[in-house]
This record gives C-alpha cells, structure tokens and sequence, in this order.
C-alpha cells in the first residue's frame, strides 16, 4: 500500500501517512470516509521508523480536524471586540493595506513576527515567516525555540563546533540525561525518539547503560543504571562537580584534550571549589551517587554521550549548564573521530565537510544586527523571544506596530503573561495563522484559518532532520482528508505570498525566488526542497513508508593539517558565570526563607504546550494542571492530596489544585506550563493555570539569548480557605 493508493471498505479508505505533531514524525495508517473526511488514526506497526508507535496525542488528530470549534473561515475582529467571518482575499488586501501603512510610517523594522510548532511542522512554510520578514527588511523575528532550548546554540557558540558531532545514541556505550524525559516529550537531543520505549529497550539490551538526572523519579529515569535526584537548577553546580572528579581522578581522555581542546587547566581551576561535598550540599545529592556517575560515565564507558532538555535549559544559568555538558563530552572525548561512520550526513539539507576538527567558537550574535532593547544579536536568523514584550512596548525608532504569529501561541508560551499580553493589545496590527481561538487569537485583528496536518501534503521537519532520524531518511504524503464543507482554508504558505504580492516583495523558498506571480501550489514547493538532494520526488511521492537512502558510507574526514583549532573550554563569559554559581552556595537569604520550594516545569503525555489542551478526549485526561508534590512535602506545609493551593513567586501568583505523587523529590513542586486563559479570564477550573504568571521577563534573564528563568522557582504554597 502507497501514500497514494488505499485499502477499501464498504464506506471507509485507509491511506498511509505521519504524525506532524512533534520531531516523532510516527508511522501511521489513516481512514477517511466516502466524503474524505478524517474518521481514524492508528499506528502503523508496518513503519520501518516508528515501528507502530504513536502517542495518545497524536491519535487525536480526527478530534482536532473536526473540531466544531475549529475555526473555518477568516475572522476579523470588530470594534465591540467579537469576531466575524471576512472573506479571505478581503481579509488580506486589508492587512497588506495596514502592514504598509506601518512601514511607511515607522520603517520595516516595525514589522515583526513569531513562529510556534504550527509553522514548524508544515515543511512547505516553516520558513516562510522569516523570508517574509527578510523581505520587507524586518530582523524582528522570533519563535519558540527561544524560549525552549536556545542554550544549546549559545554552547556551540561560545566553545566551538564539530562538525562530525557526538557518538551516536545507538552506538554509544553509555547516555547520560539532565531534565529530560523522552519517554513522554519524544523529543530529547540525540536520544532516538523513533519509537522511543522500543529504542530504549534495544540499546539496554545491547549492553548501553543509562544515568538520568532529573528531580523527578520520570518514567526515562525508571530505566536508569544510575538516577541522581537532585534540586531542580542545580545543574551547573552537579556538572562542574562531575568535571571536579574526572579531573581529579584523570579520568578524562587527555590524548583528545591535547589535541582538540584549550586552556584544559583553566577549567581545572574554575571547577576548584565544586567538590563532592559541596556539590551534595548545595544540589542536594548523595556524594556516593555523584563519584558513581563520574566513574561510570568518564572511566568505565568510553564512547557515549551527555545530553539535556529543557530542565537545565529552563532553568537559571541555562547557558553555562549547557556549556559545561559540553565541556564533559569534550574532555571525555565522545565525539566521532576520522574514519568513522557518519549515521546521517543529511539527505534533504545539503551536506558540508564533516571533519575530526574543531570549528572555532563563531559567537554568532557579537555581529551584524543588533536588538535596540538589551542589544541582543541574532542567532539562527532570529531574536530571543524574550525581549518580544520590550520590543513592543519601548517607544522609538524600531518599535514594532504590526506582528505576525504563525502557528504558535505566545500568548501562552512567553513568559510575565501580564507583560506580554499588555505589548499585544499595543500592537496596530496582530495577524495571527491558527486552526483555533488561541489565547493569542483572542487578541488578534485578524486570524487566518490554514489547513491541518491530514489536509496538506508534507514531509517531515527537513530543516532539523537530523534530529528527525538518526539515518538518512524521509517521507512525503499527499493532502489525504478534505476541510470541512464550507471551510474557507488554505495552505499557510499562500497567506505569506499573497501578502508579499501586495506589498510587492519578493520570497524565497529552499534558496530560490518565488515566482510571484502565480500561486504557490504546496506540492511543488516541496518538490523543490526534494530536488536539492539526491533523492527523486516522484519516486518518494510513490513509495509506501519513505526512503533510507543507502550509499556509500559517509565517513568523517581528516582535519586540515595546516590549520589548528581548539574548543574553547571556560572563556571569558564563562568562568564569570561559574564564579557566580559558586559565589551563590548555600546562600540563605529573605528570598529562600520566603520561598522555601522549587517549582520545576513537567511535560505532559497527552499534550505538547498548549495544544490539544480543549480536545474532549485531552480534557478528559488532563482537565487542569496539577501542583504535583509528593507526600512528605505535602505533610511539612500541613496541605493534603486535591487541596486548592495558591502558588506565589516573587513575580505573581496562581492557583493550583494538589496532586500527591511520589516521584517527585522532597522540596519540588512540578507543574505543566501551556494551560490558563488571559490574564483576566482566568478560571482554574475551566482552563487550568498558566505558570508564566509566576515568571519575570526583566529579572533573573540569561545574557545572549534573553532566556528567563522558567524552571526551578523559589515559590511558596498557601492553602486557599
């Protein structure tokens, strides 16, 4: 059975496909009735990749697509507030008009935009916000992965890049986690996340050991070799502790430090202090446990990798917690050397040498464009999603007027609620692409209904690919379920060209201009992303479950003995921010007596952030969010399981309802971020809470990337009478 052809029944065709709901990308089979209407999903246990895998979540997909609040036509927002349908090409001659009047009065870095999930997981317009802003001479863009793991660019931007990378998760002998739980999010770096229980499975039967830290007991950590529960933002004081005893111990693999790494005795020096003792003092680890992961992970394994998520990405000084995983990985030399097995060197993105040396730290935000609030540089094309509410709200040259929001729900995602929600009712114009009434589209001018997964053809995340699968591999599927009758829906990458067809700019798309004067069919679009690589469209077009492509292997190439270069272990920046960690042991001050415990951030199964969150089936699974504590925390602050609590930061306050779990350390709080409505709708009951009421956009933020402290919150608990 092709993604084309379909098995038949009296009234019912199933056709194959994948999931876009996150990097899983699962296998799955889907019916359609005689109208080809969405009916079912299922795994598809036939998938070479996901192996009959795919989550609750993702099953729902037929809830979402036949949503009866699932927005069918464009809406504009009229003067008393409410909303009402405007035909489309009404609608965008009207935000053409207005997005014009913006650049003619205040310039086009007036103009900004944010792109969520929704825009990365539709391939052939996952870039197109950022074109379109290029276009009208805009650097205000943004997305969530500032404001979920950027920190992971800044390390490679301040300690250098190779380009081979890490050994491979299925082929290392150990895999180390800092907060992450792949098992639920299906998504951390370098963990195989096809499938990811099945994979997991496999490598601990071929021998791999697994260390989980995290402090939750998470449903990954359950098959650790090893599980260190520490204090949720603790990360930086635990990994330079683990760098203290490999040194010490000259456990490290001081042939590749010699080779490829500098100023090895400055970051001896700096790790100085973080000895065992300390270490357990301030994170709140057993000493036995921490010398048992150095020596597991440093001495008894020798190939393998260190790896997080958003726990220590989340939390404070996620910019040096993720700079000293690297500094482990390098001083323990796991990374591919010459002539070994490139797994995937890319197949739809193009390729580039990979060879055993070090690219220099490129510091990629200290040139070009600049941000007029905190002059924060640019990374990946875009700005921190952190200064979003500043940039909106600080008068002068630059200040954005108009924004754009693709797919995402920042609204939600960004932190100081209050603060965000005060820039988007600024704004002259908020355009917002979503199937749905977001919290975001609630504020918006205009919303702008795109088709959904099962309506559109696709391939998976191709610009991270590589995280994707760790084989050279990929899919496509056609459109295989209609919208609804009457819908008023289009693909999202029409929205972007007829705006810059009236504005009279250009777009380009894979490299290459658009032509602007026909309209984007999707499947051509992606046509051309497939012919810049060695595969052929229409034979991809007509496969049954996608293309490994197998060649030659590709191996890592020798590195260029006439240029020497080195990773930058404790720059500068760095040991300024490790100095600050170490000053800060044991402080006992107003705040931590205030404060006593620590919120961490919790991934759920049944959704990803906000979305699914309304869906019946999601609803009936996870109606709020919960405070999760365990029961001798529940016990020293006198509260009991289902209690209605008020959490308080030093930022804000929300309310919560107890929920007993014994996973949790003594001290932690954990609670899912993507629920609760504005600010002034707020109706635990009904919405849940939103945790960025609890967070500062302006206090305890991360240099570089504008990251705020989302994670590991000193915060109290009141019980509400």
């Amino acid at each position: 059975m092709s993604s084309s052809s379909e098995s038949v029944t009296t009234q019912t065709r199933e056709k194959l496909s994948f999931c876009r709901m996150c990097m899983g990308h699962c296998g799955v089979v889907v019916t359609v009735d005689q109208n080809n209407h969405l009916v079912d999903i299922r795994g598809d246990h036939e998938d070479s990749q996901t192996l009959g895998f795919a989550c609750f979540k993702g099953l729902k997909a037929t809830e979402s697509h036949n949503s009866p609040n699932r927005i069918l036509k464009p809406l504009k927002r009229m003067p008393d507030g409410t909303f009402e349908p405007i035909p489309l090409e009404q609608a965008l001659d009207e935000i053409a008009t207005k997005l014009k009047l913006t650049i003619d009065q205040h310039g086009s870095e007036a103009v900004g935009g944010y792109k969520g999930g929704g825009a990365f997981f539709t391939s052939a317009s996952s870039m197109m916000l950022n074109s379109f802003l290029s276009s009208v001479g805009s650097h205000k863009a943004f997305s969530s992965v500032t404001i979920d793991q950027s920190s992971k660019a800044v390390a490679l931007g301040r300690i250098g890049i190779w380009p081979a990378g890490r050994t491979p998760f299925r082929r290392g002998d150990i895999f180390m986690i800092f907060g992450g739980n792949p098992l639920v999010s299906i998504g951390t770096n370098g963990f195989d996340t096809r499938n990811p229980l099945k994979r997991l499975k496999e490598a601990k039967a071929r021998g791999m050991k697994l260390i989980v830290v995290d402090p939750r007991e998470t449903e990954t950590a359950k098959f650790a070799d090893i599980f260190m529960q520490p204090l949720p933002g603790e990360d930086c004081t635990i990994l330079a502790g683990l760098i203290y005893i490999i040194l010490a111990q000259g456990w490290q693999d001081q042939e590749f430090c010699d080779e490829h790494a500098d100023n090895l005795d400055v970051l001896r020096s700096a790790v100085a202090g973080f000895t065992p003792e300390h270490v357990s003092k301030q994170a709140g680890v057993d000493i036995k446990t921490l010398v048992q992961v150095a020596e597991l992970f440093a001495k008894d394994c020798s190939t393998g990798a260190a790896t997080s998520a958003t726990g220590p990405d989340m939390s404070a000084h996620a910019n040096l917690a993720e700079h000293l995983i690297e500094c482990l990985n390098i001083i323990c030399g796991r990374f591919l050397r010459e002539g070994d097995v490139i797994d995937h060197p890319g197949l739809l993105t193009p390729r580039y040498p990979r060879k055993a040396q070090v690219i220099p730290a490129p510091r990629w935000w200290e040139e070009g464009f600049q941000s007029r609030v905190g002059e924060f540089g640019v990374m990946d094309g875009e700005l921190p999603s952190g200064i979003i509410a500043n940039e909106i709200l600080q008068p002068g040259p630059g200040q954005i007027k108009s924004f754009i929001v693709h797919g995402g729900n920042p609204i939600s995602a960004v932190p100081d609620q209050h603060k965000i929600v005060e820039a988007f009712k600024a704004l002259d114009l908020l355009v917002t692409i979503d199937p749905f009434m977001t919290v975001t589209a609630q504020l918006s001018d205009y919303i702008l209904p795109p088709t959904m997964p099962y309506e559109r053809p696709d391939l998976p995340l191709y610009i991270y690919e590589t995280l994707v699968t760790p084989v050279p591999f990929t899919r496509y599927t056609d459109a295989l379920s209609k919208p609804p009758e009457g819908a008023e829906v289009v693909d999202d990458n029409y929205y972007f060209w007829s705006l810059a067809k009236r504005l009279e700019i250009g777009l380009d798309h894979f490299g290459q201009p658009m032509d602007m004067m026909v309209a984007p069919v999707t499947e051509e679009l992606l046509r051309k992303v497939v012919d810049a690589s060695p595969l052929d469209f229409d034979e991809l077009r007509a496969t049954d479950r996608g293309i490994e492509w197998v060649e030659e292997p590709v191996l890592v190439e020798a590195a260029d003995p006439n240029v020497k270069t080195y990773f930058s272990l404790m720059p500068e920046d760095v040991a300024v921010e490790l100095a600050d960690v170490k000053s800060k042991w044991l402080e006992i001050d107003e705040i931590n007596k205030s404060y006593p415990l620590r919120m961490s951030s919790r991934r759920l199964r049944d959704a990803l952030n906000s979305a699914c969150l309304d869906l019946p089936s999601i609803k009936k699974r996870a109606p709020v969010n919960y405070a999760y504590i365990n029961s001798k925390t529940l016990a020293d602050f006198v509260l009991e399981d289902g209690e209605r609590v008020q959490v308080q930061s030093e930022h804000g306050a929300i309310e919560l309802v107890t929920k007993m779990d014994e996973t949790m350390r003594d001290g932690v709080v954990s609670v899912a971020h993507g629920f609760g409505a504005l600010p002034d709708q707020q109706d635990y009951l009904r919405y849940g809470a939103n945790t960025n009421l609890l967070i500062s956009s302006d206090r305890n933020i991360e240099a570089i990337n504008a990251m705020p402290r989302m994670s590991g919150i000193p915060i109290r608990i009141l019980k509400i009478n």
